[in-house]
């Protein structure tokens, strides 16, 4: 990959001293995972970060009664801050990473890593603002389950996943991504065909506009 073709990708470093440019490209591995891999589970040892050049990775936790919550989605031009954070502070990973669709991404070692961190202000900016954006959405979405109603927080995730009035998707990831239980979500979805909000059909929903 040159340098241009990575700054394309990663526009936070257009502006970085070019040397960091030239030791990311150095040291990195470039790595492709399949729709479905697991890139991380829980308790995994980090050896090193990956930048995301295509392709979305979910980044969720599993509770005892094995329901799970999405915490976050990266793509394209992105990293995982639980990844920088657990290489940084020394620790294993503290959630589960799975690929949802292919994904290409460029592997840099765990001390190469450190390294660029502590001599370079562009890679602190790139992580530190990703981490302030992940925080955010993190206690937006502790804010929801504590407080929103389950109804409401469905219909809305309706309508921002929707595209042109259909989402393909199952009960189960929608019950994921909202941290909840699968026949919560059922019910819920019967409801609103009940009340002619959607129309249901075998892993797609449609939404009637009126």
């Amino acid at each position: 990959m040159t340098p241009s073709e990575f700054l394309k990708i990663f526009p936070a470093f257009r502006d970085s001293d070019g040397g960091i440019i030239e030791a990311l490209l150095t040291s990195a591995i470039r790595r492709s995972a399949p729709a479905g891999a697991r890139i991380y589970a829980e308790g995994d040892s980090c050896s090193g970060i990956a930048l995301i050049l295509s392709g979305d990775i979910r980044v969720y936790k599993i509770g005892e009664t094995g329901r799970e919550i999405t915490l976050y989605e990266i793509g394209q031009g992105e990293t995982c801050i639980l990844n920088a954070s657990c290489i940084l502070a020394g620790q294993s990973y503290p959630a589960n990473a799975v690929a949802l669709s292919d994904v290409e991404m460029l592997l840099i070692p765990s001390d190469i890593f450190r390294k660029l961190v502590a001599d370079y202000e562009s890679m602190r900016k790139f992580v530190f603002t990703l981490l302030s954006e992940r925080l955010a959405g993190v206690m937006a979405l502790v804010e929801e389950i504590a407080f929103g109603r389950m109804d409401v927080r469905l219909n809305d995730y309706l309508i921002e996943k929707a595209e042109n009035g259909h989402l393909d998707t199952t009960h189960q990831k929608i019950a994921s991504d909202l941290g909840t239980s699968r026949e919560v979500v059922s019910r819920l979805l019967k409801d609103l065909e009940r009340q002619g909000t959607v129309v249901l059909s075998r892993n797609s929903i449609s939404l009637i506009i009126e």
